[in-house]
């Protein structure tokens, strides 16, 4: 029988909090701790709110050039109008860190599209995130019927933008790009995030393994449950594949991504967002319209609310076997009204 750490090494975990501290955090906020609390934030304020830190911060970001992203709607400007931007994790393996085990990503050239996440912030509600798989069967414009994925390779970002607008229906408002190394450093930044594990879990290819519980997962490790595409429990004495491949791989991004904004808003991450802004400025590329004032106000309203307000889905859609003789996934009788729903900033249906 195989054990379930087998030769992995295994992630540190993190042991739960003893009754004491668990009863005082159910009675709230001691006095000290809210006045230790205030201070963290007149600290973090001073930092932030320097005109100097704000431009250093934005001149980080790479930005693609309008005239390179001539797909992207312009918002009308309403002060209660939805902002949709586009976000793409790309496969780009020449710039993993020295340190990464570049066994595990294989020799592949070029950058394609491993992740898009369509995500907006209904002010004061919730935030939105839906995943568009990559292996959706669509026709790219110019291009004829392909994978969605293909519309990067074949015309970049600009292409991608057109190419998801024309199946969804959905306005595109602003576009971040970041590949694998980039998610891991901000990951990192963060002082890593937190996921719990019913089971033992492992993808031997990714590299990724775990005991079962609370773990705070490093960069490289979070990269490698994100882009697992090999997922396997120990449950019941065995190894068990998670069936369910590229669909359940989007859940897992979308998990890192929660993750990531609860740690963000956490009180215990004030001491590390000094490193995480910079940092994450650094590791994205963006369209030239979304400027560190826009994303000062999306911060500013997404901080209201809780990890439990973000509302994620991915499109829903089932197997098919092209003409072309390739696998696709097409779209199924529940993928409008998940459509509908993200257009109109309201609750995923539920049985989507």
């Amino acid at each position: 029988m195989a054990s379930p750490t087998e030769t992995f090494p295994e992630i540190p975990r993190v042991e739960a909090a003893d009754p004491e501290t668990q009863r005082r955090k159910r009675r709230g906020w001691s006095l000290g701790q809210k006045l230790v609390l205030g201070m963290l934030g007149l600290m973090a304020l001073s930092v932030f709110g320097g005109y100097g830190f704000l431009q250093f911060t934005e001149g980080k970001i790479d930005r693609i050039e309008a005239s390179e992203l001539t797909s992207l709607k312009i918002l009308a400007g309403g002060s209660d109008e939805i902002v949709n931007v586009l976000v793409v994790g790309v496969d780009d393996r020449s710039a993993l860190p020295d340190d990464w085990d570049a066994r595990r990503y294989g020799v592949v050239a070029g950058r394609r599209t491993d992740v898009m996440i369509l995500a907006h912030l209904v002010p004061g509600e919730r935030i939105q995130m839906l995943s568009i798989p990559r292996d959706l069967k669509v026709n790219i414009p110019g291009h004829g019927t392909n994978r969605i994925n293909a519309s990067y390779v074949l015309g970049g970002p600009d292409l991608l933008v057109q190419t998801i607008q024309a199946e969804t229906g959905i306005p595109i408002h602003h576009y971040i790009e970041i590949d694998f190394a980039g998610v891991g450093a901000i990951v990192d930044s963060l002082g890593g995030v937190t996921l719990d594990f019913n089971y033992p879990a492992r993808d031997r290819t990714s590299g990724f393994s775990t005991e079962a519980g609370r773990h705070t997962l490093h960069g490289e490790q979070a990269v490698a449950y994100a882009r697992s595409r090999h997922y396997e429990i120990f449950k019941n004495g065995e190894w068990r594949s998670s069936a369910a491949g590229d669909i359940s791989r989007t859940g897992r991004q979308q998990e890192i991504l929660i993750a990531m904004f609860r740690q963000v808003t956490s009180p215990s991450s004030v001491f590390n967002l000094p490193t995480f802004l910079p940092t994450f400025a650094d590791q994205i590329t963006a369209d030239e319209g979304l400027n560190l004032a826009l994303m000062a106000d999306l911060g500013r309203d997404a901080l209201t609310l809780e990890s439990r307000d973000i509302d994620n889905a991915t499109l829903p859609v089932k197997n098919s076997k092209g003409s072309d003789g390739r696998a696709y996934v097409v779209p199924t009788d529940a993928t409008q009204a998940v459509i509908d729903a993200f257009l109109a900033g309201e609750p995923f249906p539920t049985e989507s």
